[in-house]
């Protein structure tokens, strides 16, 4: 192969590969923004949905929680039901609210 001609095919080459990287930066969804939640008011689906670490076994818990002991006072109350920990506040922060 002629000097040329490699030089022509690695450039070709490199070109395909950057519209390649091009066209897969395109297919990347953005990051959602985590919503805010409201755990004195809000039902099992939302609270499984915006939580992470927290699905709808949990959020029943939450809710029943809730609903037998009167409203949360604050975000740390939520580890008084029962497979809430510390762990799942910490993945949430900032998203848990406490209004009533």
């Amino acid at each position: 192969m002629k000097p040329m001609m490699k030089v022509l095919s690695a450039v070709i080459l490199a070109a395909l590969f950057g519209i390649g990287g091009l066209a897969h930066a395109v297919d990347v969804k953005p990051a959602l923004t985590p919503m805010s939640v409201n755990i004195n008011t809000a039902d099992v689906q939302t609270l499984s949905a915006a939580l992470d670490g927290v699905g709808e076994s949990r959020a029943r818990a939450i809710v029943e929680y809730r609903q037998a002991h009167g409203p949360f006072q604050s975000v740390d109350d939520l580890t008084q039901v029962k497979g809430i920990g510390a762990r799942v506040l910490q993945a949430n922060q900032g998203r848990i609210t406490v209004k009533e």
